[in-house]
């Protein structure tokens, strides 16, 4: 089953994450967009609030968390009711694809990496941003996941679990990018982008779809 519960529940706990941890917020949105492709049709998969498509211009989204949802609407995306697992689409719909802190709260990696494979075109991507388990911040929430109504439910993974799993799916070239340098409190600016991963909390990494002979 979906991990909906919480995200029912604590709908303004979660925005006000948004509100509290601004430079953190931005430096993430930053790290997306940086690989990000600059058009095409997308979507996000796992799309909350729409806190990262609204701004992304990705116009369309999956969501199984209804007061998720209604939010996400009121921000201009067009939510679909449904999980990462079974995604609601046709084959080869998008041109790209976007989890941004989904997989952590997915029932199976691989069906949710398997299924936006499958509704990606061929030369299409998967763009996905995530905590980094083995990241000082990913070991802060490990940590004190029980006091945290979202993440005690969590499953985290590291960047290199991430990459099996993207590629047993079919996805080729991997790219990474990272941001998130410091602890969420002493953040005060926009923090930098850096390719690679292993020193960043937040992770980027981009997977493409290959083009069938």
């Amino acid at each position: 089953m979906p991990k909906v519960e919480p995200f029912e529940r604590h709908k303004v706990k979660y925005e006000e994450w948004f509100e509290k941890n601004v430079f953190s917020y931005k430096s993430e949105l930053q790290a997306v967009r940086y690989l990000l492709p600059k058009r095409g049709t997308g979507v996000e998969i796992g799309v909350g609030t729409g806190r990262f498509a609204a701004p992304l211009g990705i116009r369309v989204g999956v969501e199984p968390s209804k007061a998720m949802r209604k939010v996400a609407q009121k921000r201009g995306i067009e939510v679909i009711d449904g999980v990462a697992e079974a995604l609601p689409f046709e084959d080869c719909l998008f041109d790209f694809a976007l989890m941004v802190t989904t997989i952590c709260f997915v029932d199976d990696i691989e069906a949710s990496f398997k299924e936006a494979f499958r509704v990606i075109k061929p030369a299409g991507f998967l763009i996905n941003g995530f905590v980094d388990r083995n990241s000082s911040l990913g070991k802060f929430y490990q940590k004190h996941r029980a006091k945290n109504v979202f993440y005690k439910i969590a499953t985290f993974y590291s960047v290199d679990e991430v990459i099996p799993y993207l590629k047993k799916a079919g996805f080729r070239n991997l790219t990474f990018a990272q941001t998130i340098f410091h602890a969420l409190e002493d953040i005060k600016e926009v923090e930098i982008i850096k390719e690679g991963y292993g020193e960043g909390s937040f992770v980027v990494v981009r997977g493409m779809k290959p083009v069938q002979d």
